[in-house]
């Protein structure tokens, strides 16, 4: 374990798609992937979003895949002539495109008889040596490739192709955390805040500021593998922040 907590498991996630850099579509996807690999003991590190252009999806797949344990992609999969994630995939990975023979059966049979057209068939290419990620929505399948794992951009089906994964994934200990509601201006706390953070290098510590009903106030997120080490931390924010004669209010635990 203490090793796994000195070297976490990190991933990326390359958004795939025009529709989200031109503001038409907004992504859900990092948010519901990210708190998915947390359970897994994976951290996802980065996120990056490209358009549907074939350089430009190899050579983010390409860089992250180089750097991190794990890379998703989400977006580009479906039967429109846009839809070239798979195509530059198999390019990335100097690879043939297939048409794979299980995925070509699954869509087959989930369509009526006359409606497995040419357009829907090509959800059934996949990059060769790929391994098909299970789709329960829909049918058409992501696909796995080496550390590359690449799925659906509709958000729901995304997720239940993510929950064919649970498990799979080599990670560490959870990632978890705890928060603060804190009545005064992040200004006043911010000195002492940094100076906690310096004394807990192990821990991550957010400090999010807001305002409502005319007040100004702040969230302190702390996060780490370890629950006593979030505990002490909490501890010592609540101690400063009781110097200045606040109440801070626990939030509820997110992990």
């Amino acid at each position: 374990m203490p090793d796994k907590l000195k070297s976490p498991v990190k991933a990326a996630l390359v958004v795939i798609g025009d529709e989200i850099l031109s503001g038409r579509t907004k992504d859900a996807n990092a948010a519901t992937l990210a708190l998915w690999l947390n359970e897994q003991g994976v951290r996802l590190d980065e996120v990056r979003v490209v358009p549907d252009v074939t350089e430009r999806i190899i050579a983010a797949v390409n860089e992250c895949r180089s750097r991190f344990r794990y890379v998703f992609t989400t977006g580009g999969i479906g039967p429109t002539h846009d839809d070239i994630t798979a195509d530059a995939i198999a390019k990335a990975f100097d690879v043939p495109l297939i048409d794979h023979p299980e995925a070509v059966r699954l869509l087959k049979a989930h369509y009526p008889k006359g409606e497995f057209t040419e357009a829907r068939r090509r959800m059934a290419r996949i990059p060769e040596g790929g391994t098909l990620i299970d789709n329960p929505i829909s049918v058409a399948p992501g696909f796995q490739l080496d550390n590359v794992y690449v799925l659906a951009g509709v958000p729901l089906i995304m997720k239940a192709m993510l929950e064919s994964l649970r498990h799979s994934l080599d990670g560490g200990a959870p990632m978890r955390s705890a928060s603060l509601t804190v009545p005064m201006p992040e200004s006043a706390l911010a000195g002492d805040l940094g100076r906690i953070a310096d004394a807990a290098k192990d821990v991550q510590i957010g400090s999010y500021p807001y305002y409502r009903e005319g007040r100004v106030g702040l969230h302190v997120v702390v996060r780490s593998t370890d629950e006593k080490r979030i505990e002490q931390v909490i501890e010592d924010i609540k101690s400063v922040v009781s110097r200045f004669g606040v109440t801070p209010v626990d939030d509820p635990r997110e992990g």
